[in-house]
């Protein structure tokens, strides 16, 4: 059986592990001793050419989904530190972007002017605003502090002018 499985393999262009053959028939198989009578064992589907193992990823992709809900990511997964898994300089870099794209966007759409951006940008490089909230907050109070500011000295001058 050793050299027609040899043979066949040969035949079919596969490894030896590859090859089937029909052990009811194993009287017949032993028989053939030429490539011709194993070709026509072939044909006669004595003897088969195996499918290929399949290496299936559904696992995989099952522990995938879990850990993009936050699964397996506890203490005992780690292997990086803190900082190599998301280092704080890409935490910084992210929020400065965030924070100066809105203060790019505020001052294209006129609500704020050029010395409120220049404050507020600088405010945001030095780690004044945690978040895009808290700058707009920020933003919101010195815009009422200004108008607020604005009325009282027209006030005042109105005052000033009346006294006259």
């Amino acid at each position: 059986m050793k050299l027609q499985k040899r043979l066949a393999a040969e035949i079919k262009k596969c490894g030896r592990g590859r090859i089937w053959l029909d052990p009811n028939e194993s009287n017949e198989i032993s028989m053939a001793n030429s490539r011709f009578n194993i070709r026509k064992l072939i044909k006669d589907g004595l003897i088969i050419r195996k499918a290929v193992k399949m290496h299936s990823r559904s696992r995989v992709r099952k522990n995938l989904e879990a850990k993009r809900k936050g699964r397996h990511t506890g203490i005992g997964k780690r292997r990086g530190t803190k900082e190599a898994r998301l280092p704080s300089k890409v935490i910084w870099m992210r929020r400065q972007r965030v924070l100066r794209r809105l203060l790019r966007k505020y001052r294209q759409q006129k609500k704020i002017d050029k010395h409120l951006y220049h404050f507020f940008y600088r405010h945001a490089k030095g780690n004044m605003y945690k978040n895009k909230r808290v700058l707009v907050e920020a933003i919101h109070k010195m815009k009422a502090e200004q108008v607020k500011a604005k009325t009282l000295l027209e006030q005042s001058e109105a005052r000033q002018e009346k006294a006259k």
